[in-house]
């Protein structure tokens, strides 16, 4: 897989016009992060991708029970798991994949060290996703809310 930004600003340039035609069932699958290009920058950002990577940072989205989907995001160190969980949904036609994490656990192994739950984001300051595109090849590639762009790989 090789893509570089000036194909994803493309992409999503199309995304923003068209729209992706993605559905809750394309982004299913457990999604790890591999570039990062910080918001206003054409460079990836080396030192973090490089640090979410060995971190095993992932994106895992399924089906949910009372939402159209539930969403967890976790990097491990070892035995060492933090993860952040909740509900999320797919909006507008490009679409935005928007979601608030209610939860945040700690664990060693299969002991939990922590598990608290998250306050609410304000209404319209809730995170997202505006997703760009998802590939048969197995990645996606989405900007966030707070404007870095970034490319993740279907882990198999």
């Amino acid at each position: 897989m090789t893509i570089d930004h000036r194909q994803l600003q493309d992409l999503e340039d199309r995304a923003r016009h068209r729209g992706t035609g993605l559905q809750c069932e394309d982004i299913f699958g457990c999604w790890q992060l591999t570039t990062i290009w910080p918001r206003g920058r054409q460079e990836t950002n080396a030192l973090s991708g490089w640090f979410l990577r060995s971190l095993g940072a992932c994106l895992d989205i399924s089906a949910g029970r009372n939402a159209d989907l539930q969403l967890r995001n976790a990097v491990n160190l070892g035995p060492l798991c933090l993860q952040f969980q909740g509900p999320g949904h797919l909006r507008g036609r490009r679409p935005l994949l928007v979601f608030q994490f209610e939860q945040v656990e700690l664990k060693l192994g299969q002991l939990t060290l922590l598990k608290r739950m998250l306050p609410s984001p304000t209404q319209g300051r809730e995170p997202f996703f505006a997703l760009i595109s998802r590939s048969n090849d197995g990645w996606m590639a989405a900007r966030g809310r707070g404007g870095g762009l970034a490319l993740w790989t279907l882990k198999g």
